[in-house]
């Protein structure tokens, strides 16, 4: 014969089982976190030319790295650009890139191979379009450019879109009506002094060193490019990454005679595939906000990554792990 338990004893037992229910539950929690395994291993970041700005900020972004995911060995790999990056990133050459929103639009647009995989970290500085000409040129604008040698940035260059679009704005072939030389600004300031070119076109944050470094040795001038920007936005949905901008006077003090430079900017993303480690991705990201003004006081351009901006990152959703970063910062 079974006894039944009095009420007060039946009662005392289901607290005892509820305790042991929640102290259990407690102890997995502490358990797992304790078992989750932090990043570690070799992650390639693809950046590009080493004179400009991707490279220089990947250099920086890497060192402080170091201090907050030590087990994460991060090796930079140069690159043309942001076409470049991402064939590297959707190729399995790279984990991590940087590449411009037009680039990144341009890519899908096409169907390129996994572009449905790519996936962003965070928004981060904007690049300014720059086109450079001797001081003495004739060039006051980019329809002065007809019939000239003209660097438009290497193949596979984001550099090289936007220079495209803007000769369509202006009303010319990129093919007939200039003389494309399609390098890299590693190479363009050189052949600018040597007489090789006459002028060249870059996009960059700022200021990209390879230009302040041509300023102080050799005599150059910007040429406006805001006469450009509603011809531009005529091209339709592809150019809507654009946006009217105004370089500053100090940007580039010898280049500019204290002048401010109307241009055109596009945004930068931190882009991932959606294969890469969630735990990885939300450190990297984490890295990226945190080390804004320490990586600010050596690239200017990187003081404008913000974390009420970064999450921005049309036309690509954010890798789940980037997502819980953010949502961790709310408060």
């Amino acid at each position: 014969m079974v006894t039944a338990l009095p009420r007060t004893g039946r009662r005392a037992v289901q607290s005892a089982i509820a305790a042991l229910v929640v102290l259990g539950l407690g102890l997995w929690w502490l358990l797992s976190m304790g078992t989750t395994p932090a990043p570690r291993g070799q992650v390639t970041l693809s950046t590009g030319v080493p004179t400009g700005v991707y490279a220089r900020y990947g250099e920086l972004l890497k060192q402080d790295l170091a201090h907050d995911l030590p087990e994460v060995d991060l090796r930079l790999a140069r690159s043309e650009g942001s076409i470049d990056n991402l064939r590297q990133l959707v190729a399995g050459r790279a984990d991590f890139a940087i590449a411009t929103a037009d680039a990144v639009a341009e890519y899908k647009v096409r169907g390129e191979p996994g572009a449905d995989r790519l996936r962003a970290c965070a928004r981060l500085y904007d690049d300014y379009m720059q086109l450079v000409v001797p001081k003495g040129s004739a060039v006051r604008s980019t329809k002065d450019l007809r019939r000239l040698r003209v660097g438009v940035g290497a193949d596979g260059s984001g550099v090289q879109l936007i220079t495209r679009r803007l000769l369509e704005a202006a009303g010319l072939d990129f093919n007939k009506d200039i003389e494309p030389v399609r390098v890299g600004i590693d190479r363009m300031p050189k052949l600018l002094e040597q007489d090789k070119l006459d002028a060249f076109f870059w996009s960059g944050g700022l200021p990209t060193t390879a230009v302040q470094r041509l300023a102080r040795r050799f005599p150059v001038r910007l040429v406006q490019l805001g006469d450009l920007s509603e011809a531009l936005h005529r091209q339709g949905e592809r150019t809507r990454y654009y946006r009217a901008a105004v370089m500053p006077a100090d940007a580039y003090p010898m280049a500019q005679g204290g002048q401010a430079v109307k241009t055109i900017a596009v945004a930068n993303l931190l882009v991932t595939t959606d294969r890469e480690d969630a735990a990885l991705t939300e450190g990297i990201t984490r890295t990226v906000i945190d080390s804004r003004d320490w990586i600010g006081r050596q690239v200017h351009a990187a003081q404008k990554v913000d974390l009420r901006t970064a999450v921005f990152t049309d036309p690509l959703e954010l890798h789940t792990g980037a997502r819980r970063y953010y949502v961790s910062q709310k408060p």
